[in-house]
């Protein structure tokens, strides 16, 4: 056969795979073990068993599971209530105060955590229900927490980060530190693109809102600041270390582990039950994650052996399009399958055959990634398959899903242009990096 009708069948057959609701690792392993059979026969399972051992036995994925514990210990403690509290006290009596309380508070989320969809239960559990009571438009408030917890696979630490990094071969520090800036960029859009329409239409924010904020004086202001900073060390311990070059990520997400126990034992909030659940929980979501990978390696390694990503490859050369329309090809593809398919499972397909383009098309590496890992993140909350979105509507059920699905093209909109501007400014997301 050849090579684009094994690439176009294999990926087709994969796909439909995923799109029956079938777990990501098992559709992976059926096909791999098919294409073994197939392309190497049965001794191809040697290469299989020692594909696993090798993309397991990759140093760099211990952070996978510390940053997960980490953030499993600050949310199951309780301590992200105290964070609240004071944050809650911080923004002070604005117009639309409640939308400015949930960019900032899912900013730093997003610092403490990298999963969107934990970000999103949590706020669609504790602050939504608040500010349905306080008369806030129901889309605009459903917008703009999705948008937030969108931030979270963004800002480092991000698991979704690493997984990139190690599949791709690009520094994983670089990575999660290029996210910083883009990160804060798109928070500040949100913002600004909120402040927009409440005073193109105040009836989305209710004037009152603002009388019932809490009279704050100046030492609850104080006091405030000082309950957030232990928070303020776990973001300098994750962000800050690899920065500085003091730590790897590993070592860093090991640091912030280290301070979400010592947060939760200053808030008295820690528990052996506590901790329990929480190494349970990363334990079983590392686990899940690794045997994807794993599956995923094997999938790349079949697709080499045939010979199509060279092909591939070649192909682009000969056609000799510009780079930034072969950019622009490159992203509208996982931005469409994304509304139909896991973004994590697009991953795992696109980076094998997409990462030997990128020296052929000139394109740095961390600057490209980043703009993938921001295709792919606003497909958790591009209908209709976004899983951001399911993990809102779990958490809140009277919200109908049609409502939910209008809530989110606007900021769908604006991740976009986001897009778009950290394409044409390179910089913004290489600047920092750089300074490793």
């Amino acid at each position: 056969m050849v090579w684009w009708g094994t690439l176009s069948g294999g990926l087709a057959v994969l796909l439909a795979a995923f799109m029956t609701g079938a777990p990501i690792f098992i559709a992976f392993l059926v096909i791999n073990i098919a294409g073994v059979l197939i392309v190497l026969g049965q001794p191809g399972f040697g290469m299989v068993a020692n594909s696993i051992f090798e993309t397991t036995n990759i140093a760099a994925l211990s952070a996978i599971p510390l940053f997960i514990l980490m953030g499993e210990l600050l949310f199951r403690s309780g301590s992200i209530d105290i964070l609240f509290d004071s944050v809650d006290k911080l923004v002070g009596k604005v117009r639309g105060r409640q939308y400015v309380l949930c960019i900032v508070l899912s900013t730093i989320f997003g610092a403490l955590s990298g999963a969107a969809m934990g970000v999103a239960a949590m706020m669609a559990r504790t602050l939504y229900p608040g500010m349905i009571e306080r008369k806030y438009d129901s889309r605009l408030s459903t917008g703009a927490i999705l948008a937030g917890a969108s931030l979270a696979p963004i800002i480092p630490p991000s698991v979704l980060v690493i997984i990139i990094g190690t599949l791709a071969d690009v520094s994983i520090a670089g990575l999660l530190i290029a996210g910083i800036v883009p990160g804060l960029l798109l928070s500040g859009m949100f913002l600004t693109y909120i402040f927009a329409r409440v005073r193109a239409n105040p009836e989305l924010a209710p004037y009152g809102d603002m009388d019932t904020a809490p009279e704050v004086t100046v030492w609850e202001m104080v006091v405030a600041v000082l309950r957030v900073l232990p928070f303020a060390v776990i973001i300098f311990c994750v962000m800050g270390f690899i920065l500085l070059g003091i730590a790897t990520p590993s070592e860093s997400a090991a640091t912030g582990v280290l301070g979400a126990l010592l947060t939760a034992i200053y808030y008295r909030k820690l528990s052996w039950r506590m901790i329990s659940d929480s190494v349970t929980s990363a334990a079983f979501i590392t686990s899940m994650i690794l045997v994807i990978m794993a599956s995923s390696k094997m999938f790349s390694q079949l697709l080499a052996f045939t010979g199509s990503t060279r092909e591939l490859t070649t192909l682009i050369v000969t056609l000799n399009f510009e780079p930034y329309v072969m950019l622009f090809i490159m992203m509208l593809i996982p931005f469409i399958l994304c509304m139909f398919i896991d973004q994590i499972a697009l991953m795992l397909v696109v980076i094998p055959i997409y990462q030997p383009l990128l020296g052929t098309l000139g394109f740095d590496p961390i600057w490209f990634w980043l703009i993938m890992l921001l295709n792919v993140t606003v497909g958790g909350i591009t209908p209709p398959f976004g899983y951001t979105m399911f993990a809102f509507k779990g958490s809140a059920p009277d919200v109908p899903l049609s409502d939910i699905f209008n809530a989110t093209w606007p900021f769908v909109g604006i991740f976009l242009v986001g897009m778009v501007v950290i394409a044409a400014f390179p910089p913004l997301a290489t600047w920092l990096p750089g300074l490793l």
